[in-house]
């Protein structure tokens, strides 16, 4: 026989081999995760909406430019209502898209940051906030509270910081689904960091990572103390380097997705994560 049949023959092979464990692959059937996050790739900037049986919390609003795609997101998936709206912190790229967000969709409820950031984006959110009648809710400690089968708490910072004061503001939400949990640490700092490791113990299976994955002393400590199995990295591939940041949770063997290689759902049926990208 011929090297060249033999080749072919290897070729057919290893095709077969790959269609069957392409045809025959575990299969996720979507209805089984009513729980779902969805990262907007916003680039370095955080855009969270999750979901649970028709219900919708959206965590950050990106920047400006952001709003379009969010309103067509909710047009296509007929989402009509946001059930809260949290506001991590006021940068730019946190808040740069709520007012027309406000605007746009009916909204219950907005919690926010203690500490405000004047700028124009700032300034849109406040008269949006008017224009629509609505009170914000401002978090200093723990704000706890059930939607479905969720229980969350948002935790606010108790005084302001010296250094960092907007990043270190950061609003850090905490959410337990069934067997499973998530924490989103917004922009949190060194300082903002510290303070929530004195005052939790908690473990989390998912982790959003703090400040865009922008390596700070306090990320190993907070990871090891959270202990998680997957996280998300909010970034742009035209920011500073994170390279130092993704060693760390290889180190720790932890799963981790940045949304610079493109938007991230995370699904779960309160037992198990399942995360595409």
């Amino acid at each position: 026989m011929s090297n060249r049949i033999k080749l072919i023959i290897v070729f057919i092979i290893l095709l077969v081999f790959l269609t069957c464990m392409y045809l025959f692959r575990p299969k996720i059937d979507d209805n089984n995760y009513n729980f779902k996050i969805y990262f907007f790739n916003a680039g370095k900037a955080d855009c969270i909406l999750i979901s649970n049986n028709g219900k919708y919390i959206m965590i950050d609003t990106g920047e400006e430019s952001l709003s379009s795609e969010i309103l067509a997101y909710f047009n296509t998936n007929n989402i009509t209502k946001l059930d809260y709206l949290i506001i991590t912190h006021f940068d730019k790229d946190h808040v740069g898209s709520a007012s027309r967000i406000i605007n746009s969709i009916e909204i219950d409820n907005i919690l926010q940051s203690n500490c405000p950031k004047e700028s124009e984006y700032y300034t849109n959110y406040l008269n949006a906030l008017t224009e629509k009648n609505i009170t914000p809710i401002t978090i200093s400690g723990d704000e706890t509270f059930t939607l479905e089968e969720l229980n969350i708490v948002v935790n606010g910072p108790t005084d302001i910081y010296d250094s960092n004061e907007s990043n270190n503001s950061s609003l850090i939400v905490e959410i337990n689904y069934k067997n499973t949990n998530y924490l989103f640490m917004g922009d949190s700092q060194n300082d903002r960091i510290k303070d929530y490791l004195e005052q939790s113990d908690k473990e989390f299976d998912f982790i959003k990572i703090p400040y865009h994955g922008n390596y700070q002393k306090r990320l190993s400590d907070l990871i090891e103390a959270t202990n998680p199995h997957y996280a998300v990295v909010t970034c742009s591939s035209t920011e500073p380097d994170i390279s130092e940041t993704m060693e760390l949770l290889k180190g720790m063997n932890i799963n981790y997705y940045l949304t610079k290689d493109g938007s991230i759902t995370v699904q779960s049926d309160g037992d198990n994560i399942y995360i595409k990208q």
